[in-house]
């Protein structure tokens, strides 16, 4: 497992997509309380940038065409998505938030 630095804690806002490229990945990074979770940054239903999107209470919407995905699990809460997001290791190390690129965990 290869933890790679995203961001700084502090470079989060809660409830706000964050947008990174980690080794040629594109990953959105959510902040919900204390947790932080990572996506891939693209809607599986047209590719569009999920970091657009908005956080709602089904999970992380994308903006185009109203698909939401689980932030734990990926997996789409409503259509037209029917497949899910990769959901990537997330370690929080004092200030660094720190993402795992090749490790999927979904």
């Amino acid at each position: 497992m290869t933890m790679l630095r995203a961001c700084s804690l502090a470079d989060l806002e809660d409830g706000k997509p964050f947008p990174v490229e980690l080794a040629d990945t594109p990953i959105v990074l959510v902040r919900k309380g204390d947790e932080v979770h990572a996506l891939r940054d693209e809607c599986t239903h047209a590719e569009i940038a999920l970091a657009e999107g908005e956080l709602t209470r089904k999970g992380l919407e994308c903006w185009l065409h109203g698909s939401c995905f689980d932030l734990r699990t990926g997996a789409p809460s409503s259509p037209p998505a029917t497949e899910p997001v990769a959901v990537y290791a997330v370690t929080v190390a004092g200030d660094d938030v720190l993402v795992d690129p090749d490790n999927r965990t979904n």
